[in-house]
């Protein structure tokens, strides 16, 4: 397991896309920098460090720098490859996947020690098949930016955090799936919801609207959600207005009527409720707090 600082932007080395039509061995060397294999077809037999691995189709292997890696067998292989540094990325200790999955996944304090981090796996497979093909898509779009002039490099290595950082999810989604016998679509209805709660949480956020946007009856993906999280909906998208409340106060002068209506609380004194019942402090304590923790 490897951990990715996202406050920081990898740049990308190489990157490219390669077909054998012939039966093929990785050749021997060590590099600097990370190298990412995601394989689309055939078999690609190698080593690291005296591993072996054995990669098919939708397979992904996070290869890390000063390494010797090297070739086992030939094989026909069509395959991404990624030639990337990161001023931020380490090895993490195993631990508890089912937590770290929860972690990663449901929980909805962004202000955790280590939220900023994207837990990566040393190897995935992609098993479900539209995961599949959504990667691949967006790993042909990289690299169509990746080949243009030199002025899209940064916006290349934005979009390839974004591929790591959605893979990564997709790893843990399959980890918190295969701890649980409820089926993997309801994971993926609940994940959908989180970020839509996040995207939408200025917005009136009813059952139906709900309904509509997941397909499904809102008693069910309550209570799925619920399950998951342990906050019903409601309770989340409030906690997700007041996080964001407690950011606005901490870095503006904005007034408490502001700031409930940029939170999707447009009631005053509603939002100083809900404000008080998560945090303990109505808002204009909480503000008084801050800027005395700041002045001193």
């Amino acid at each position: 397991m490897l951990a990715m600082n996202t406050e920081y932007v990898p740049r990308i080395k190489l990157m490219g896309f390669v077909s054998y039509k012939a039966p093929w061995i990785h050749f021997r060397r060590t590099t600097d920098e990370h190298i990412l294999y995601f394989i689309k077809s055939g078999e690609l037999h190698l080593q690291e460090n005296g591993t072996p691995h054995i990669l098919r189709r939708g397979d992904v292997l996070l290869l890390e720098p000063h390494l010797e890696h090297e070739g086992l067998e030939k094989h026909l292989c069509d395959y991404y490859f990624v030639h990337f540094e990161h001023r931020d990325i380490r090895p993490w200790p195993e631990e508890d996947k089912l937590a770290l999955a929860k972690r990663v996944l449901l929980e909805d304090d962004d202000s955790s020690e280590g939220s900023e981090l994207c837990f990566f796996p040393k190897r995935f497979t992609f098993e479900d098949r539209n995961a599949f093909h959504r990667a691949q898509r967006e790993m042909n779009e990289i690299l169509a930016l990746h080949r243009r002039k030199r002025y899209n490099r940064s916006l290349t290595a934005l979009k390839w955090a974004e591929w790591m950082i959605e893979t990564s999810r997709e790893y843990w989604m399959s980890e918190l799936q295969s701890h649980d016998k409820r089926p993997s679509r309801s994971y993926r209805k609940v994940n959908a919801l989180l970020d839509y709660l996040h995207t939408h949480y200025t917005e009136r956020i009813t059952g139906e609207i709900i309904e509509k946007e997941f397909d499904c009856s809102y008693d069910y993906i309550n209570r799925v959600f619920q399950e998951a999280t342990g906050h019903t909906i409601s309770r989340y998208a409030n906690l997700v207005r007041i996080n964001h409340a407690k950011e606005l106060i901490e870095a503006t002068h904005l007034s408490m009527n502001e700031i409930a209506y940029l939170t999707g609380l447009n009631d005053p004194f509603y939002f100083s409720k809900v404000f008080k019942k998560f945090v303990g402090l109505s808002p204009t304590q909480y503000y008084k707090k801050v800027r005395e923790t700041m002045s001193m």
